[in-house]
C-alpha cells in the first residue's frame, strides 16, 4: 500500500445540454440551433469521458481535449446558458451536489478531476524501481501544475450569482494552494528515493568524509572535558553516520556496485529545486490538442463579440437620445417658455390682425376641435383616479395576504394589519419559549419600510391627482371656447382699430418697425426648429443604417484561436463608430448657440415693442384675448401630457393583481418582499405631473 497520498475525484452528474444550448441559441441569435446539431451531440460526447472519474493513463487525453473544447465553447457562450452543472463536494461524494448555472463551474470541475487523475496515477505507482518512481514524480508534479492552474485560469473566472444557494468551497483557492503544495512535497519525496537510488557511490564517499569529522569532534570534545550532555550529542552523530555508512556500502557491494569516488573529487553540494509544478502542455496550448480538429461552435458568433455589438448599440442610442433628442426638447421648451412668458406671437398678431383670427391660432383650435379635448381630459382623470383606487385596493390586498380568510373581518383590507398580528403573536409566544430568531418587529423593519415607500408613492399621486384637477377647474373654460366653430371663437375676440398704433402716427409707426423686427426673430426661430428637426431626422436615417456587425466580425476573426474574446476587446471599434455622430452633436450646439442670441434679441426688442404701444388699450384687450386662447392650448397639452405620465406611474401596480393570496408562508417571506415593482423606490414624481410642475 503506498504511503502517499491520492486526490478523490469530484463525483459529478450526467448533464443534458441539448435542450439549454439550444434554447439559447435560438433566443440570442447567430444561427439556427439545427445549424449546430452536431457541435451540441460532440459536447454530450465529449463531457461523458471527459469530466473524470476512472483511473486511467489514457483519460489524460479525453480529459485535455475536453477542457479545450470548453475554452473554445466559452469564447461563444457566456457562462450562464440556463445548464445546471451538477458537482459534489470532494470529500463527500455522497452529499447533496452543488447545483450552478456556470460553464466556468463545469471548467473547474474537469480541471480538479485532472488534478485528481494526475494524483492517483501517481500513487499507484511501483516506487521500488526507478522507472516506477520517475512516473510518479513527474504525475504529482503535473498534478500540482493542474492545480496551480485551476487557481490562476479558472477559479478567478467563477462568477457567482446571488441565486446560488452554495457555493463549492473546495474551489476556493486556498483549498487548491493546499492541494498545489501538497502534491508538491509528495513530489520532493519521491524525487528524494530517486535521488538515493541513483548516488551511493556518491554518497558512500560522503559518508566516510562524515565519518572522519564526527571522530575528530568526539575526540576533541572527550580531551576538552566539556559537558556530558553535548558529548552524548555528538557520540549520537557519530553512531547515526556510522550506522547509515554501513548500510550503503552493504547495498552497494551486494546491489549497485558503483564506483566510490575519493571525497577531493566531489563537486560542493550546490542548493536545488528537486520539484516544480509542472503545467501540461494541453492545458497551456489547448490548440495542442485539438490539432486541426474541429472546434465545438468554431461558426458561432461569440457571446463577447455579440455582446460589443449590443453595448454598442445601446451607446448609440443613450448618445442620440441624451445629445440630440433630449437637447433638442430642452431648446424648444425653452422657446415656447420664453415666447409664452413674453405673450408672443400673440401681441404681434393683435397688431397684425386687427380683426379675425390668427392662423396658428386656428390650427391650434382645430387640434383642440379634433382631439375632442375637453371629453379626453375628463376620462383621462377618470382613468387613472380609477387606476390610483386599483392601486390602493391591490397594496392593501398585497399586505394582507397572510391574514386567515375570515369573510366576516371587516379589517380585512388594512395592509399592515397582518405584521401588527404577527408581531403580537410573537411577543405572546416569547412569554412562553425561547424563539431562536429576531423578534418581529426587527425582522419585519424593511417589509414595513417598503409598504411605507409604496404608500408614499400613492400619497404623492393623490395630491398630484387634485392639483391636476384644479388646473382643469381653471382652464377648462378656455379649453372649452377651442371646441367652438371659428365664428364662435372669432366673434368671442375683440376686434381692435388700429388708432394709436396706426403707422400715420410717430407711435404707429415705431410699433410696426419693432413689430417686424419681432416677426424676423420668430420666423428665424422656426427656421432653427425645421434645422433641428432634419437634424433629427439625419441622425435617425444614420442611426437605422448603422450596423456594425461586419467591422466587430472582422476584429474577431483576427484575435488568436481559442482567445477569450470580451466585448472591451473592441472598445476602439465602437469609439470610432460613434466618431461619425460627432458632426451631428456640433451641429446642435450651434443650433443652441445660435438660439440663445435670437432669443436674447427678441427680449430686447419686445421691450422696445411694448413701450411703443403701451397706451392703445384696445389692441391690448385684444391682446390678451389672444394670448388666454393660445395659453389655453398650451395648458391642454400640459394636463395631458400629466395625464398620461400618471397613467405609467400607476399602470405597473395593475401587474400585483396576479398574485395568488392562498399560499402559506413565514411572514418574513410575505409578498411584500417580492413586489414585482416597477417603479424606483426612490420616486418622487408623483401620478399626473412630472417632476417640474
Amino acid at each position: 500500500m503506498s504511503n502517499l497520498l491520492a486526490i478523490p475525484f469530484k463525483k459529478t452528474y450526467p448533464v443534458d445540454v441539448k435542450e439549454s444550448t439550444r434554447t439559447y441559441i435560438y433566443s440570442n441569435g447567430g444561427g439556427h440551433p439545427d445549424e449546430f446539431k452536431d457541435d451540441i451531440n460532440l459536447w454530450q460526447s465529449l463531457r461523458k469521458e471527459g469530466v473524470g472519474g476512472v483511473v486511467h493513463v489514457d483519460r489524460i487525453n479525453t480529459s485535455l481535449l475536453y477542457h479545450a473544447q470548453l475554452v473554445s465553447i466559452l469564447t461563444k457562450l457566456p457562462p450562464d446558458i440556463g445548464l445546471d452543472i451538477a458537482y459534489a463536494p470532494v470529500f463527500q461524494p455522497n452529499a447533496i451536489p452543488i447545483t450552478l448555472k456556470n460553464l466556468v463551474f463545469e471548467r473547474c470541475g474537469v480541471l480538479f478531476n485532472l488534478a485528481s487523475l494526475y494524483s492517483q496515477l501517481a500513487a499507484s505507482e511501483d516506487r521500488s524501481t526507478m522507472d516506477g518512481i520517475k512516473r510518479a514524480t513527474a504525475n504529482y508534479q503535473y498534478s500540482a501544475g493542474v492545480f496551480s492552474f485551476l487557481r490562476m485560469l479558472g477559479i478567478p473566472r467563477i462568477a457567482y450569482s446571488v441565486d446560488d444557494e452554495d457555493v463549492p468551497r473546495d474551489l476556493f483557492d486556498p483549498f487548491a494552494s493546499s492541494l498545489n503544495l501538497l502534491m508538491l512535497a509528495q513530489a520532493q519525496e519521491c524525487s528524494w528515493q530517486m535521488a538515493k537510488l541513483s548516488v551511493y557511490g556518491i554518497e558512500i564517499a560522503r559518508l566516510q568524509e562524515a565519518q572522519l569529522e564526527a571522530k575528530k569532534a568526539y575526540d576533541i570534545a572527550r580531551r576538552g572535558r566539556i559537558s556530558s550532555t553535548v558529548l552524548q550529542d555528538i557520540q549520537s552523530l557519530l553512531e547515526v553516520v556510522q550506522k547509515n555508512l554501513s548500510r550503503a556500502e552493504r547495498d552497494n557491494d551486494l546491489i549497485y556496485h558503483h564506483d566510490v569516488p575519493t571525497f577531493s573529487a566531489l563537486v560542493p553540494i550546490a542548493e536545488t529545486n528537486l520539484v516544480s509544478s509542472t503545467v501540461p502542455a494541453g492545458l497551456s496550448e489547448p490548440t495542442s490538442i485539438i490539432g486541426n480538429g474541429r472546434l465545438i461552435f468554431g461558426e458561432l458568433v461569440g457571446w463577447g463579440a455579440k455582446e460589443a455589438i449590443n453595448i454598442y448599440n445601446d451607446r448609440r442610442q443613450n448618445l442620440i437620445k441624451e445629445k440630440i433628442l433630449d437637447v433638442s426638447s430642452q431648446l424648444q421648451d425653452t422657446v415656447d417658455e420664453t415666447l409664452q412668458l413674453l405673450h408672443l406671437p400673440s401681441a404681434l398678431e393683435a397688431l397684425e390682425r386687427p380683426i379675425g383670427l390668427p392662423p396658428s391660432l386656428l390650427r391650434k383650435a382645430e387640434e383642440v376641435r379634433l382631439e375632442d379635448g375637453p371629453a379626453k381630459i375628463e376620462v383621462s382623470i377618470e382613468d387613472v383616479q380609477r387606476l390610483a383606487q386599483q392601486d390602493h385596493a391591490i397594496l392593501d390586498e398585497v399586505g394582507s395576504t397572510r391574514r386567515p380568510k375570515r369573510s366576516s373581518d371587516p379589517y380585512v383590507s388594512q395592509a399592515m394589519d397582518i405584521l401588527d398580528n404577527e408581531a403580537s403573536e410573537d411577543e405572546a409566544a416569547r412569554k412562553y419559549n425561547n424563539l431562536n430568531r429576531l423578534p418581529s418587529h426587527e425582522a419585519n423593519i424593511e417589509l414595513i419600510g417598503k409598504e411605507k415607500r409604496y404608500r408614499n408613492i400613492l400619497a404623492q399621486a393623490a395630491a398630484s391627482d387634485e392639483t391636476v384637477r384644479q388646473k382643469w377647474d381653471e382652464w377648462e373654460q378656455s379649453i372649452v371656447e377651442l371646441t367652438w366653430s371659428e365664428e364662435d371663437l372669432e366673434a368671442s375676440v375683440p376686434s381692435s382699430t388700429i388708432s394709436s398704433s396706426a403707422p400715420t402716427t410717430a407711435q404707429g409707426r415705431e410699433a410696426q418697425t419693432h413689430a417686424r423686427a419681432l416677426r424676423v426673430q420668430i420666423e428665424a426661430l422656426d427656421d432653427l426648429h425645421k434645422a433641428r428637426e432634419q437634424l433629427i431626422r439625419r441622425t435617425q436615417a444614420l442611426a437605422a443604417a448603422d450596423n456594425i456587425r461586419d467591422r466587430v466580425m472582422r476584429v474577431a476573426a483576427g484575435f488568436e484561436r481559442l482567445a477569450e474574446v470580451k466585448p472591451a476587446m473592441f472598445e476602439d471599434v465602437s469609439d470610432e463608430e460613434l466618431a461619425k455622430y460627432d458632426k451631428f452633436l456640433v451641429e446642435i450646439g450651434e443650433i443652441g448657440q445660435r438660439q440663445g442670441g435670437i432669443l436674447s434679441e427678441i427680449q430686447r426688442r419686445n421691450e422696445l415693442f411694448l413701450q411703443s404701444r403701451k397706451d392703445d388699450p384696445a389692441v391690448k384687450e385684444r391682446e390678451y384675448a389672444l394670448q388666454s386662447l393660445d395659453l389655453a392650448y398650451h395648458k391642454y397639452r400640459e394636463i395631458t401630457r400629466n395625464l398620461d405620465e400618471g397613467f405609467k406611474v400607476c399602470a405597473p401596480f395593475l401587474s400585483l393583481s396576479s398574485i395568488r393570496y392562498d399560499v402559506p408562508a413565514p411572514i418574513t417571506t410575505t409578498l411584500l418582499d417580492t413586489l414585482p415593482f416597477a417603479i424606483d423606490p426612490e420616486l418622487t414624481v408623483s401620478v399626473f405631473l412630472p417632476p417640474y410642475v
